[in-house]
Formats: structure tokens, sequence, C-alpha cells
């Protein structure tokens, strides 16, 4: 059983920075760069105001060496740490290595395309890490819109990245490297178009600042393609 800590685990968001035909595409494919764009902005507001009441230390990492400047600006309080190249799995090794490196202990992963994730699933995650050596948030497409450790990541690299087979692949490769495991409930992420319309209907109620206004962007969006 992984050693209980009285210091929170370390939050980091794991991002790109948003611009016109970089990032969230296939939804660039059915409604266009710009609109595309104003969705990923409003996607991060909400993955940094989970950062902000984050009860312990956060980090941002973007994917590019040249947007440290902008990352840190966005997160002001959160350490900003660059992915390195590779593929997603090779990039999130090789974040784990370092920051275990630097001594941390316990680790939560997130992107910033997962904004029903509340405060619920966060203390869901804490409570499970006291327990078990590995916590992982499933997605209902598959995949997983939370991964978190108080052990070094598995080689990660060889797993099948944005597709439906993910999340039991990474949760098999945990258990074989002697991981203890636990799958702390289902979320969503927003990939495709079609995934905004189940955006709007799990956010109507939420009353956080950045969720509303990705909900008022996500309501034009839908009104203007009608």
């Amino acid at each position: 059983m992984p050693q209980r800590s009285a210091i929170p685990p370390t939050l980091v968001l794991v991002c790109k920075r948003p611009a016109l035909g970089h990032g969230k595409q296939r939804l660039a494919v059915s409604l266009g760069t710009q609109q595309a764009w104003r969705i990923a902005e409003r996607l991060l507001d909400c993955a940094l105001e989970d950062l902000v009441h984050w009860p312990g230390a956060t980090v941002i990492a973007p994917d590019r060496t040249e947007h440290r400047d902008w990352a840190g600006a966005r997160a002001p309080l959160s350490r900003c740490l660059a992915q390195t190249p590779g593929n997603l799995g090779e990039r999130l090794n090789a974040l784990d290595r370092t920051l275990r490196a630097a001594g941390q202990r316990s680790l939560v992963f997130i992107g910033s395309d997962a904004p029903a994730l509340g405060e619920d699933d966060y203390r869901q995650v804490r409570e499970a890490l006291a327990e078990v050596d590995t916590v992982l948030l499933a997605a209902r497409d598959g995949g997983v819109v939370l991964m978190a450790s108080n052990r070094p990541w598995p080689d990660l690299a060889a797993l099948p990245w944005s597709t439906p087979a993910l999340g039991q692949a990474l949760a098999a490769a945990c258990r074989a490297a002697g991981h203890s495991l636990r799958v702390c409930g289902e979320s969503f992420d927003i990939d495709e178009p079609a995934d905004l319309q189940h955006a709007l209907r799990a956010l109507a109620e939420d009353p956080r600042p950045a969720r509303r206004r990705l909900l008022h962007t996500l309501a034009a969006s839908s009104a203007e393609r009608a």
C-alpha cells in the first residue's frame, strides 16, 4: 500500500497553446478553425481554473519550449515545464521522470479537454491515491481523462493513444508493472463535434466561471450551426 502523506499530490496540466490550425483539428473540420480555436481557449480556461483551486503544487506543461512564457503567464502560480518531443506516451514519461527527479512523489496528469472534471472527481482521486498506487478516471469513449500515480509510469510509448483501446491498455500496462490500480469513475473529453452537445448538457448547471464561459461559447457555436 502506498505510504500515506499529508501533502496533496501535484496536479500537472499537459496542454497545447490554442491557435488557429493548432489543436482540436477534428473539431475544426466540422466547425472551422475560428470556432475550434475559441472552444480550445475556453477549454483551457477550465483546466487553468482547476489549477488555481488545487490544494497542492501545480505544473503547467506546454507542448513547445517556445510557449513557456505564454504558459507561465497563464498559470503564474504553477511551475512551468515544457514537454519534450515524441508521442504523447513518450512526453508523459519524460515529464514524469523530470518531476520525480525533482522530488515529486505523487502526480496527477490532466489535459485541457475534460471540462466536466470537478472537485468530487479530484477528491476521489486524492483519496484513492492514499490506498492504491495508480488511479485512472475513464473517458466514455474508451480513453482516460485523468491519470495519477504514486509510482513512475511504465513505458507509455507504445500505447494506442487517441483510440478507444487506450484505457484498457493503460490499465493493463500499469498492472503488468506491479501497480495496484483503481479506475475511479468516468467522465468525458471533447474531441469530436458530437461531444459538444454532451458538454452542453453536462455543464448546464455548473456554476464555475470558466465553465459558464465555455457553456456560452458552445451555445453560441451551436446556434450558428443551426
